[in-house]
């Protein structure tokens, strides 16, 4: 299980209706597919503006491979909607056949005659094996990497063909090992260990290579006359090396580490690395670009990569050291960045273009034929899922020679991405803040907590928790300012906190949770450090610059009851651990919100005795998640009502202390999963709350990075990520004078002790889920429920994109 999915034990039984059985037969599409090259907003803030062309494929697509005649090429999808393999005809850009598959994930190769497919099967547990001929694949076999009997997880990932032809190479991501089939047999006669989460395979004249893309080497093994692997020193090759490509003559080899934006040069006869190509955003950020793929230019002098969070594809001139070439003169260098479109996750070289897939292509997209009331998830259509939206796509672009072209492409991506927008110094004032008090809530979205202020853009339909259920929340914008462009970065909490507390999810993350939303994927009992940011968190920029801090659930579990019964927190990461209160009770949702905030009040008071109050304080309020309808459990409009009166306590209690005059609070939800809203899927709730605030509406984009921007600016901290450093911090909402007017709570008309009946169907739906901790359940399910418990038998919307004049708007 993922560091997150340990932190808030999320590992929602979530299944997609085209996975839920095994291969079945392609099925042909309609006709090419317009490119679509607007300028849209992501929620991460950056725009895509891509070159080139662009055709639609399915649901997170991870790996792509070319035919061997480069007339086609197969993409591999590993998204939570759909998981399998596409055929695309490259020319038209028409999908010519689907194949779902029960698993999938990275791996694609070919026979050496190109007349057999290999696709890895991810959470199946085998490789699939598809014959193909004039542009047609048809399913032949699986290969089953488990004998008869055994259930260990294997996970194959990256694939690869021994020169031999005889033999295949694969990753086994979950079992830590490199499993060796014998395709005459199909059975597999050899497994040796790899290191943790073995990634891609990459195979020498007599050497193959795995990258342990948890750990920070890549695995090098000779192979035997017998064609057994016989294990060497593995190679240091940075943080969490994951992609690999290796030069025509085997003597270069190339390891990407995503996470520290950098490709290791590796010479395969000395085993160590010569050089380091530097791949990051500019200004000496610490991560952000993430390089996650690589290909080489047909003469090998130059290597493409493909950069996840840039949303381009970087070209890189190879020296004659890093070629093995001593008739080269160039050094290298960073020669230029072509736009793609969101999350670039493979590229395959065709003489003068390049072929790139990205993962979440133009981004989440309306989806009119949403669930229908009666509907259970597993009934409907997964497109209504936010995860369900991410269509990938593949852009074919030209890799330019000339100067002049790449330079061109590289000024449209530095624009795309903010790099060229940062403000002066002198633009950043603030009021004199000398804590910041950070809350993180679970899952809404703005229409259904505060479409009903008429005041902004809000669609009343969608209104699940209103004034009578939230009026603190209500009361706090109206006073304090109403946010209604505010975007989360994130589709799902997995993601969520860490783009809440660190501006920055890995790659490990982002491509390891659709299956773990899904539910086949069980990660490591302890997976170490391989889904933390390398640039770390906020509180260790807080550390770091010798601030004084306090954790309040974030990032906790729970642990021993105290002496009355009442369960304590433990911090999972070291770091933190001295800072968090043991006595704020973790994410367990049968634990009231009240409870929360009479602990961090109780301390406050003494904060206030003492005179100090901590620089900076990160607090988990999560009961706005609800919990369903399980019988004798809270309705959601008490778990709702619950959390906001939590809220307007803190807040109330806040500007009763001598730190209000020197405190701001900024409440925001970790991501929008869990319902619709009628501008976009990610626009969500956000509250800033201080003596200084500036009362009214703002329509202006921000999101989850901007927040943390914002901290960070006020409290003197270094950015985390090219996300936050590159972004639009809230400099403008302050006045200049400062209003002490305490705050007083408001106690919601809905009954905070109010309980589900038993005895209904949602109810019973409600009683399977497990609500033991946040985010452990079908959040769409879980919606839908409570839509019905709000609305009954009015139908159920559909989120949608913003338009392109809210798009307009919202600049």
């Amino acid at each position: 299980m993922s560091f997150l999915a340990r932190a808030l034990c999320m590992v929602p039984l979530l299944s997609a209706l085209s996975c839920s059985g095994g291969p079945q037969k392609g099925t042909s599409s309609a006709g090419p597919v317009a490119a679509d090259t607007r300028p849209l907003r992501l929620p991460t803030g950056v725009h895509l503006d891509p070159a080139g062309r662009s055709m639609a494929v399915g649901n997170m697509p991870l790996g792509m491979i070319a035919s061997k005649d480069e007339r086609y090429l197969v993409v591999s999808l590993s998204g939570w909607r759909e998981q399998g393999i596409e055929i695309v005809e490259r020319a038209s850009g028409r999908v010519t056949q689907r194949f779902p598959q029960r698993g999938a994930f990275l791996g694609l190769t070919w026979s050496s005659d190109g007349r057999a497919l290999y696709a890895s099967g991810g959470s199946a547990d085998v490789v699939y094996v598809y014959s193909f001929s004039a542009g047609r694949a048809a399913l032949a076999d699986s290969i089953a990497l488990n004998a008869p009997g055994i259930k260990t997880a294997r996970y194959p990932a990256g694939i690869a063909l021994a020169r031999s032809g005889k033999q295949l190479y694969v990753a086994e991501n979950l079992d830590d090992s490199l499993a060796i089939i014998d395709l005459a047999t199909r059975r597999v006669v050899q497994r040796i260990g790899a290191g943790p989460y073995p990634y891609d395979v990459a195979v020498a004249p007599a050497r193959v290579y795995v990258s342990a893309w948890g750990a920070d080497f890549v695995s090098a093994f000779d192979v035997s006359k017998n064609d057994a692997l016989v294990a060497r020193h593995p190679i240091d090759a940075g943080r969490h090396p994951s992609a690999l490509t290796l030069s025509k003559s085997g003597e270069r080899l190339y390891a990407v580490s995503a996470s520290t934006d950098r490709v290791a040069v590796i010479d395969t006869g000395e085993g160590r690395v010569l050089s380091w190509l530097q791949d990051g955003p500019p200004g000496n950020v610490g991560e952000g670009s993430t390089p996650n793929a690589l290909a080489l230019s047909d003469d090998g002098r130059r290597l493409f990569v493909a950069e996840a969070d840039a949303n381009a594809v970087a070209v890189f001139e190879l020296s004659a050291e890093s070629v093995g070439d001593s008739t080269i003169a160039a050094a290298d260098r960073l020669r230029g960045r072509i736009p793609v479109e969101w999350y670039p996750c493979g590229i395959v070289v065709s003489g003068d273009s390049l072929c790139v897939v990205n993962g979440k292509g133009r981004g989440t997209g309306p989806n009119p034929n949403g669930l229908r009331p009666t509907m259970r998830l597993k009934e409907a259509d997964p497109h209504t899922y936010t995860l369900g939206q991410l269509n990938g796509t593949v852009c074919v672009v030209p890799a330019p020679r000339e100067s002049g072209a790449l330079s061109a492409l590289a000024q449209r991506v530095s624009h795309a991405d903010n790099w060229d927008m940062v403000a002066p110094p002198k633009q950043r004032h603030y009021p004199p803040f000398e804590h910041v008090v950070y809350i993180i809530k679970e899952n809404r979205t703005y229409d259904q907590v505060l479409g009903d202020l008429k005041q902004a853009d809000g669609d009343t339909s969608l209104v699940f928790f209103g004034r009578p259920i939230s009026p603190n929340h209500h009361a706090l914008a109206e006073r304090f300012g109403i946010f209604d462009r505010f975007f989360v970065n994130s589709e799902v909490s997995n993601q969520g906190h860490p783009w809440s507390t660190a501006a920055y999810v890995t790659d490990f993350l982002e491509k390891t949770t659709p299956d773990l939303y899904r539910g086949p994927r069980q990660e490591h009992d302890d997976p170490g450090d391989a889904d933390d940011p390398a640039a770390g968190y906020l509180w260790d920029a807080a550390i770091k610059k010798g601030l004084t801090l306090r954790n309040y659930g974030e990032y906790t579990v729970p642990t021993a009851a105290d002496g009355a019964g009442r369960l304590r927190a433990r911090a999972l990461l070291p770091s933190l651990a001295p800072y968090t209160n043991p006595a704020y009770p973790p994410g367990v949702l049968s634990i009231t919100d009240q409870r929360r905030a009479d602990v961090w009040i109780d301390e406050l008071h003494q904060f206030e005795k003492t005179g100090s109050m901590p620089a900076l304080e990160i607090i988990h309020l999560p009961r706005d998640h609800t919990a369903g309808l399980a019988p004798g459990g809270p309705t959601p409009a008490a778990s709702v009502a619950d959390n906001d009166l939590a809220l307007g306590r803190m807040v109330e209690a806040l500007s009763h202390s001598p730190f209000w005059k020197s405190t701001v609070m900024f409440v925001v939800e970790d991501d929008a999963q869990a319902g619709s809203d009628h501008v976009d899927s990610h626009r969500s709730v956000a509250l800033v709350v201080s003596a200084w605030n500036r009362a009214g509406v703002y329509h202006r984009f921000f999101n989850t990075t901007d927040v943390l921007a914002t901290m960070e600016e006020i409290l003197g901290l270094e950015p985390m990520s090219q996300f936050d450093r590159f972004s639009r911090p809230l400099r403008e909402i302050w006045a200049d004078h400062a209003d002490m007017q305490p705050y007083r709570a408001i106690t919601p008309v809905q009954p905070l002790t109010a309980v589900n009946v038993a005895d209904t169907r949602d109810a019973r739906a409600s009683a399977e889920m497990d609500f033991s901790q946040v985010d452990r359940i079908d959040d769409d399910e879980l919606n839908h429920i409570l839509w019905r418990a709000m609305k009954g038998a009015r139908p159920y919307p559909a989120p949608t994109r913003m338009s392109l004049q809210e798009l307009a708007r919202s600049h």
